[in-house]
């Protein structure tokens, strides 16, 4: 215990000042703050972020072209600028379409920024420390002026001119001219595919997310295109600021040696030569490798794949060619005084890859022949059964055309519908809240030449005949038309019409009629159709996504509701129910609303759709409206009331209608009276009924005025005001 104990007392009375105390002090007086290590790593951190990465590296650019740089930092730099340049011509080498490599132009603006600003710290130190030697301007200058000159400046100045001409003139004036053209094809083909892409949409072959990304693909391009057109001017403004900046430095180095450094001028022109052609050299060599990387990344149009495996594919697919080139070689290697063994070689080699090639083509031509034997033997067997699922699979919406129609398909005009199509699906969707299916169109050689049908479920719901280059006219008034023509009937609500040719329609607009093209007369059709026949189109597939589209604070009252209140297919029935009445589903969140008010009192689909109609009384109200701001109604008598309650049999959803034929027949006439005398006043009315019996009269009235809307009490919202055209 004792020798334990002896070095803890030792140490413990040390006096002040001792080694032992040391330690101690040490350990209190340490600071707290973060350490050296630390800052290093908050450093790769911030570097680590491409955004202050990027915005750094630009502003190190701009200090090398203000601040004076030493020699060893120069060279870090220029290995920098020939790593990066040999980095981008890989990039382009490898990447299969140019738009992987959409960064192009700013790549190429930050390369050139940065060869110009070792150009500007090169030269400071070339005029400034020329006088003591080659290796004034660092190691890479000095190497490059010995390797390459060979201590001759003379051979230096060759080929510096001549990697100056070889850029300057075919590199870059060869891939700015690729890289216009480019563009200037790219903006002229845009509408023409932007327009395709709207004719697949509309036609259902793609879906909405599908055509955003074509869309963003081509904007893209043209953006690319448009952008390496003008980001070629970098390289040409490169390769003209490197012979201005070599002609500054060999004059003002021969300048500053002769007169202020009192060299001969023979010494004087060779030091500051030699150091100017390999600060050129430098900086020449990486811009024509920035330069072969934007041409071979502008010639991409078209090719696919990578660039190697494009060239070899196409070089090597025709054995003629190499086969030719083959006997060439031959005969230059036998030519007098020619060294035979290269060509040799090179016609051996290109031989062979003939050989190899013509065998391959014989392989596919041998292939296909099988192919092609199979093909017709499955064609002569016996056809196998089509499955169950795809003949039970149905179009919902389908548009069958006449062969006189097919062009309006796929051919001249074909766009005009399709966009009509298109905007109609945008207006019902913005109007109804309903998302119409795609429109199948087919051609049916049973029809006439110029007749179409529309089909709602393989249903045929309304037909008609139009006329391809030649115009629909009506009189808004009815008068018969005065213009030659083929009189007909407009198919959408049965208004005499006449055909007129085109040359007539300037005429026809003059006399006050109203003149539409066959696409439009198709539209306006299918336009009825689909709102006849919304509560059909309204699938439970079609209900369940507007439900998931919701926002999340709506999808929480969907949680509450479903399925201990109301089920999905009893919602699919409260928005048919609604549909059929075209009222409008787009406020969805309402209806749900009103659906859970309702199922606290009631299970009945009927009864939650009186309710729900209710809750959208001021948007019932604004879609009838007139033009003066007015509601006008016709009322239903207390008497027709009393007969329409007293006719009511049943309890709960067993509750029906049973009215006597003749009561019927005398209300009937009745209705049509009263909306006839009001559309002789100018006035579209809505009938206007106790909410009882408002279900029971609207099933009436739609068998003979489908579009006549039926409210009740309750459905008047209180701001509206009123005007009453009739009573029944």
């Amino acid at each position: 215990m004792s020798d334990a104990t002896a070095p803890m007392a030792e140490t413990a009375s040390a006096p002040p000042g001792d080694g032992g105390d040391a330690p101690v002090e040490a350990g209190l007086s340490a600071p707290s703050g973060p350490s050296f290590g630390s800052h290093i790593a908050n450093a790769i951190d911030v570097l680590r972020r491409g955004d202050l990465g990027l915005a750094i590296g630009v502003m190190v650019i701009l200090v090398v072209m203000i601040l004076p740089m030493p020699g060893f930092m120069l060279d870090m730099f220029l290995a920098v600028s020939i790593i990066f340049s040999i980095l981008i011509l890989m990039t382009a080498l490898f990447i299969r379409a140019p738009l992987e490599f959409s960064a192009f132009p700013t790549v190429l603006l930050v390369a050139t920024m940065l060869r110009l600003a070792l150009n500007l710290a090169s030269t400071r130190l070339i005029l400034a420390y020329g006088h003591e030697g080659s290796s004034a301007a660092g190691n890479v200058i000095e190497a490059f002026g010995a390797f390459i000159t060979r201590g001759n400046f003379v051979i230096g100045v060759i080929v510096f001119a001549i990697l100056v001409t070889v850029n300057f003139v075919v590199i870059t004036k060869g891939s700015g001219r690729i890289a216009e053209v480019a563009a200037r094809f790219t903006l002229d083909a845009m509408p023409g595919k932007q327009m395709a892409i709207d004719a697949d949409l509309s036609a259902g072959l793609i879906d909405d997310q599908e055509a955003k990304k074509r869309r963003k693909d081509l904007s893209d391009e043209s953006s690319f295109f448009g952008a390496m057109d003008g980001a070629s001017k970098f390289v040409r403004g490169d390769a003209i600021a490197g012979l201005v900046i070599t002609f500054i430095n060999v004059l003002g180095g021969i300048i500053i040696g002769v007169a202020q450094k009192e060299m001969a001028f023979g010494d004087a022109a060779e030091a500051y030569t030699l150091l100017t052609i390999g600060d050129g050299l430098v900086s020449q060599i990486p811009a024509l490798i920035v330069s072969t990387a934007a041409g071979m990344l502008v010639s991409k149009a078209g090719v696919s794949g990578s660039a190697d495996r494009a060239m070899v594919e196409q070089l090597s697919g025709y054995p003629k060619a190499l086969g030719m080139s083959s006997a060439v070689m031959v005969v230059m290697a036998f030519l007098p005084g020619m060294p035979a063994m290269p060509f040799l070689a090179l016609a051996g080699g290109a031989g062979y890859m003939a050989y190899r090639s013509s065998q391959k083509q014989k392989e596919e031509v041998a292939q296909q022949i099988i192919q092609q034997q199979q093909e017709t033997l499955e064609e002569a067997a016996p056809p196998s059964e089509e499955p169950i699922s795809q003949v039970l699979k149905m179009d919902e919406l389908r548009l069958e055309l006449g062969y006189g129609l097919i062009s309006m398909a796929n051919g001249e005009g074909s766009e005009l519908l399709t966009e009509q199509i298109k905007a109609l699906r945008r207006q019902l969707a913005s109007e109804m809240g309903f998302v119409m299916p795609a429109v199948r169109i087919l051609d049916n050689v049973q029809l006439q030449g110029n007749d179409y049908v529309l089909k709602v479920k393989e249903v045929e719901v309304g037909r008609g005949v139009v006329y391809p280059g030649q115009f629909m006219s009506m009189d808004p008034t009815g008068a018969p038309i005065s213009l030659p023509g083929a009189q007909t009937t407009e198919p959408t609500f049965g208004l005499p019409a006449t055909w007129i040719d085109a040359s007539l329609r300037e005429e026809a607009a003059i006399l006050g009629l109203t003149v539409v093209d066959p696409a439009t007369v198709i539209s306006t059709h299918l336009t009825e159709i689909i709102k006849a026949n919304m509560s059909e189109l309204l699938s439970y597939g079609v209900v369940q996504g507007l439900l998931d589209e919701l926002p999340d604070e709506q999808k929480k009252l969907v949680d509450d509701i479903v399925p201990s209140q109301i089920t999905i297919s009893g919602i699919q029935r409260v928005l048919q129910s609604l549909l059929e009445e075209r009222i409008s589903i787009r406020d969805l969140s309402s209806i749900l609303e009103g659906i859970a008010d309702a199922s606290g009192f009631t299970r009945s689909v009927q009864a939650m759709t009186e309710h729900v109609r209710s809750r959208l009384s001021l948007q019932i109200c604004a879609s009838h409206q007139a033009p003066g701001g007015y509601l006008p109604i016709i009322t239903l008598s207390p008497v027709w009331e009393q007969e329409f309650a007293s006719a009511l049999i049943g309890d709960g959803d067993e509750k029906q209608l049973a009215m006597a034929p003749s009561k019927l027949q005398e209300f009937v006439g009745l209705v049509r009276d009263a909306f006839e005398d009001a559309a002789q006043m100018g006035e579209i009315p809505v009938l206007l009924t106790s909410p009882g019996t408002r279900p029971y009269v609207r099933s009436i009235i739609e068998r003979f005025r489908a579009h006549t809307t039926v409210l009740s009490q309750s459905e008047v919202h209180t701001r509206v005001r009123l005007k009453t055209v009739g009573t029944i």
